[in-house]
């Protein structure tokens, strides 16, 4: 039918082949797609990355980052109905779907020097004159929410960035941490394991601050003037332990927080911390530093504060005092759909966050606009006729900044059509002025370096690989690492915790990529509320070039997912992967349980048992891609059953009884450490147990991984055959 699904493209589209045909050229091969389907692709793709206007994401970041607009505020919810204004405006099927969760306000925060002399911290933010958002009503006060309420008083310790090697050395050197209050830097780490680590040894608060080595003036002008963090700024955060615990409403993990959901009492909520947190700026941090004495800190720990960098403890003598409201809040998602045309049941959702700690312009605005630019952009290509083949779902989640709530309890309420029908999650959070960076499930790898291939990065002109490859050969020690890099190409690196793939990927095994463009100075206005409007058009994205880039790469992402006749993954990828996983592993026991004390050869050789089943399949691959579109169209209905195969291999990688401890957590090869932060920790499972010092517990997880990659081997065996059999009718 004329201008219907899948039907020859419009005289608009055909205007553009040439310009597309430059980004993918046809002899460059696009996995899932034939031959004879790549020209018509890439003048679909030229639609996507030529609609995203500059002027449009500006306005969009204008309207989004006027007021306030935290989780629970007024702000948040004014923002989310902007946003469901223009997906519907643009004619997707739209809605926002309401959860609720605990979100804790501040009623009282006081930090205090008490002795040798006295000092109370001002714990805010002064607006300033060059910011118009910068005095506004509403503003979250600087705080670190979740934070136990107190009253206490103790001996200050200074802990470095509060990393399990920083508390390691206090242990080696017999400080005591019971019934102290410990003061830590941000830029390392994270704050819940800065947190977690003191209450453990008996703490009775921890303080964290931005030490300006890392986020201030030695590292250029600091705002207005420059980029960089000024003495009086704060960085919020929360102190919900969802890296290593579980993210989401703390009081309904692994289930949707609808109103009326059952909850746990807040005693029984395990990412909630113990003791009383607040955050410092610099400036307040500076006295409360000069006081302390005792032993000299080691010279990596000294920032560049006008200060000894003592440890302590004492006689330093702190009181902290916080009190939260504890109450229930709404959330407001925002979900947009394109249905698909052809397989409507197998879902491509592609998300952001709206919910910003103060007006949010880089974090998370930057990255919400640009995918509210790819949506328009879509809406652009359906005027010309074309429908995707899968249905597209644009989400913009609320509640990320305070552990991920939104996310998580979306896809806890629709787990079970997410198990059935996500073909893949792809998220995005704030972008900068920089290169493109992705991480992600393994078997997407190819996927994934040929999108950065085909994105432009648009001060150079040349591919976004390209400039990411070049950055990392900027940086490279030795030969032997700039060989490795140029052999590798551009990486995907396995995903840890930070932002809202964790439900998707880490609970539920959709696999998922995150991607984005950064390298800008952000961090000075990180969390603050100098991350404004003004700041990220002075010093992060002043012409909004990468913020189209962003939109470009988000389109391209989203366009082949939609449209591959066989979906892109790649068991031999994820094999290559795997194997580094294991190394790293092995020696990670060799120098913590000694050598040979760790068999990983049931690892290995499962491995390699994908490997082998993984090149099968890539031979019956190539065979039937190498048979051309009107054949794959003949084999819809075996394809479609091949397809939803492929997407599901991710939950082969689950494990049912969930990480040792931490049972929310079910994949074997992705999530973080129980006390890195947001740092992947591959095969955690294994190595949390060879940290831990428990050998038998570690073979038993290693054993575990084994057998979860073998059920991938396994499938990749099957679909191999199948596809074989199709190559042959």
């Amino acid at each position: 039918m004329a201008n219907g699904p899948h039907s020859p493209l419009p005289a608009l589209m055909v205007a553009l082949t040439i310009a597309a045909c430059d980004r993918t050229p046809a002899h460059q091969p696009v996995r899932g797609f034939p031959v004879d389907a790549i020209a018509a692709l890439a003048q679909r793709e030229s639609v996507l990355t030529s609609t995203p206007d500059t002027a449009r994401l500006r306005a969009y970041m204008l309207a989004m980052t006027e007021e306030p607009h935290h989780a629970g505020s007024p702000g948040a919810k004014a923002v989310a109905e902007y946003a469901l204004a223009r997906f519907r405006e643009w004619g997707l099927d739209a809605q926002i779907e309401e959860f609720e969760a605990l979100l804790p306000m501040p009623v009282l925060r006081r930090v205090e020097l008490v002795s040798p002399t006295r000092f109370v911290a001002r714990m805010n933010e002064p607006a300033i004159p060059e910011d118009k958002d910068s005095g506004d009503e509403g503003m979250l006060p600087t705080s670190t929410p979740y934070a136990a309420d107190g009253d206490v008083t103790g001996d200050l310790v200074f802990a470095n960035y509060g990393l399990p090697e920083d508390y390691a050395l206090l242990d080696e050197r017999k400080i005591d941490l019971r019934g102290k209050v410990v003061i830590v830097k941000y830029s390392r780490g994270v704050r819940s394991a800065k947190i977690k680590q003191a209450a453990e040894r008996g703490a009775v608060a921890v303080l964290i601050y931005s030490d300006p080595k890392e986020d201030g003036f030695a590292r250029g002008d600091v705002y207005p003037k420059g980029p960089w963090r000024p003495a009086d700024g704060v960085q919020r955060g929360t102190a919900l332990d969802y890296a290593a615990m579980y993210p989401g409403d703390p009081l309904t993990p692994g289930w949707g927080a609808k109103a009326g959901a059952r909850k746990l009492p807040r005693s029984e909520a395990r990412s909630l911390p113990k003791i009383p947190v607040a955050p410092l700026s610099y400036g307040d941090a500076e006295p409360l530093l000069a006081a302390l004495d005792g032993p000299a800190s080691p010279n990596d720990w000294k920032g560049a504060l006008n200060v000894s960098y003592k440890i302590g403890p004492g006689p330093a003598r702190v009181r902290v005092t916080t009190k939260s409201d504890w109450k229930v809040r709404p959330l407001y998602n925002v979900v947009g759909r394109i249905p698909g045309a052809i397989d409507p049941d197998q879902w491509v959702v592609f998300a952001n966050h709206h919910d910003g700690w103060v007006h949010g312009a880089d974090d998370p605005v930057s990255g919400a606009v640009a995918l509210m630019e790819t949506a328009r952009s879509f809406s652009e290509l359906l005027k010309t006729g074309w429908r995707p083949r899968r249905t597209l779902i644009f989400a913009l989640w609320d509640g990320e900044e305070w552990g991920l709530l939104g996310s998580t309890e979306w896809a806890e309420e629709h787990a079970e059509e997410l198990r059935q029908k996500a073909v893949a999650y792809l998220n995005t959070d704030s972008y900068s002025a920089g290169r493109l960076n992705a991480g992600g499930s393994h078997t997407l790898t190819t996927f994934v370096r040929q999108v950065a291939r085909d994105v432009v990065d648009p001060i150079t002109g040349r591919s976004a690989a390209d400039v990411a490859i070049a950055n990392e050969l900027t940086m490279a020690k030795t030969a032997a690492d700039s060989g490795t890099i140029t052999t590798r190409g551009f990486r995907v690196s396995p995903l840890g915790s930070g932002t809202d793939f964790e439900a998707f990927l880490e609970h539920l095994g959709v696999p998922s990529v995150d991607y984005g463009f950064d390298g800008a100075p952000t961090q000075g206005a990180y969390h603050s509320i100098y991350d404004s409007y003004d700041h990220f058009t002075r010093f992060v994205d002043p012409g909004f070039v990468y913020g189209r880039a962003q939109a470009a790469a988000v389109g391209t992402f989203a366009m082949r997912l939609a449209e591959a006749p066989l979906l892109p993954f790649s068991f031999t990828d994820a094999a290559d992967a795997f194997r580094g996983f294991a190394d790293d592993v092995s020696r990670l026991a060799g120098e913590r349980l000694g050598p040979e004390q760790l068999d990983m050869s049931p690892v290995l050789q499962a491995i390699e048992r994908l490997d082998s089943s993984g090149a099968a399949y890539d031979r019956a691959y190539e065979q039937a891609i190498g048979l051309g579109s009107a054949s794959l169209s003949r084999n819809a209905d075996a394809l479609r059953a091949i397809n939803v195969d492929l997407y599901r291999s991710e939950q082969d990688l689950l494990s049912p009884a969930g990480l040792p401890g931490r049972e929310w957590f079910k994949h074997t090869m992705y999530a973080t450490g129980v006390y890195t932060g947001f740092a992947p920790d591959p095969m955690p499972g294994v190595r949390q147990m060879i940290q831990a010092g428990r050998r038998a517990d570690a073979q038993a997880e290693a054993v575990r991984v084994a057998e979860a990659i073998d059920r991938m081997a396994s499938r990749a065996g099957r679909l191999g055959t199948q596809l074989g059999q199709l190559v042959a009718r």
